[in-house]
């Protein structure tokens, strides 16, 4: 496929917050967009061309809309990787690549991926039973973590084990297939957003210095703490995972980094990613230009950063006080245009510069 022309469609799997803003950043380059999406009145429809509401399994639906889209992208890595293979059998463009959906959907297939191209991970283990927990917690310790291979994101589906006692009764408690993981002394949390262009150049944004709260991002600040190394560490399990996969788009890890200044990989994310946000202002090009610029062929734009940057995730609640971050000089306040606040939902950020 050869770059796509001004005025040709971009074709969204999911809905949501992400899914807005990709489309915002295609309509600026003079893309049209089409949301497909299982929810009606979704965040990235009311920003969009085109909107078909049905299930991910919906192979006449699906079809349909590979017909209008020249490309196919996706904004959350839930979507069903047969999803995506349905619409490459139907004819579209689907990039990344569904492979690494597959892959990222998967918390066991994740790390083992990682673990076999020389990616630091926590120690791991399959758990299908309580009999597989206690396995696990004899050869990994006792202080770890529980998580549902799949569908877990931002804390949910995980289960805190301090104790061998503790564990019991925890993979019925759990209710899916798990993995656990051993519990990782950090000292601070990072990310690194990469993006592939279709002829192999990579790009960098600068590493991002990351705080969670509950198990969901709530500030992200750059320049990060982290030594310098770091960022090379994080950069080289980036282009090796790009690399493995042909992989076209934007795409993030999260990293641990530990006292000793080494880093564990949590989690990526085949994707533009929460942590990015401040891109929008704080980047010569944001990471969501970058994904469609990506996809549609185009070449890379640059990622200097222009000023040190704080972004604060705006959840549940928090959104009430749009007023007030409205008001304040220099803050970048972006809303998602969900109709409601709920707890635990990412309702907007905030981006400041500080230069």
């Amino acid at each position: 496929m050869s770059a796509l022309a001004p005025g040709s469609t971009v074709g969204i799997l999911g809905g949501g917050q992400l899914g807005r803003m990709l489309a915002v950043a295609a309509a600026q380059l003079g893309f049209d967009v089409a949301i497909y999406t299982d929810e009606e009145d979704s965040p990235a429809s009311r920003v969009s061309a085109r909107t078909i509401v049905g299930a991910y399994d919906d192979a006449a639906k699906l079809a349909d809309f590979a017909r209008g889209v020249e490309v196919v992208t996706t904004e959350f890595e839930n979507v069903p990787a047969a999803t995506a293979e349905a619409l490459i059998a139907a004819g579209a463009t689907v990039r990344p690549d569904p492979r690494v959906l597959a892959v990222a959907q998967d918390r066991f297939e994740e790390k083992s991926f990682f673990a076999a191209n020389g990616i630091a991970t926590p120690p791991f283990a399959k758990v299908d039973s309580q009999a597989d927990l206690d396995a696990a917690i004899a050869k990994i310790g006792a202080r770890a973590i529980l998580k549902t291979r799949r569908l877990g994101y931002d804390g949910r589906g995980q289960i805190r084990i301090n104790t061998a006692a503790n564990a019991e009764g925890a993979h019925a408690k759990l209710g899916a297939p798990g993995i656990l993981e051993g519990f990782c002394a950090f000292e601070r949390e990072v990310s690194i957003i990469a993006a592939r262009a279709v002829g192999g150049d990579i790009a960098f944004f600068d590493l991002n210095e990351n705080e969670h709260s509950g198990g969901i991002l709530s500030r992200t600040t750059l320049p990060s703490k982290a030594p310098a190394a770091v960022t090379e560490t994080a950069q080289a399990a980036a282009r090796k995972v790009l690399q493995a996969f042909d992989y076209v788009g934007v795409l993030t890890i999260e990293f641990f980094v530990m006292p000793d200044g080494g880093i564990i990989a949590n989690e990526m994310a085949p994707r533009v990613h929460n942590s990015g946000h401040w891109t929008i202002e704080g980047a010569l090009t944001s990471q969501f230009e970058q994904h469609i610029r990506c996809i549609a062929g185009w070449p890379l734009g640059l990622t200097t950063r222009i000023a040190d940057i704080e972004m604060i995730n705006l959840i549940g609640d928090d959104a009430n006080d749009w007023a007030k971050y409205a008001a304040e000089p220099g803050a970048h306040l972006h809303l998602y245009g969900k109709r409601e606040a709920r707890p635990g939902r990412k309702m907007g950020h905030v981006t400041r510069l500080i230069r």
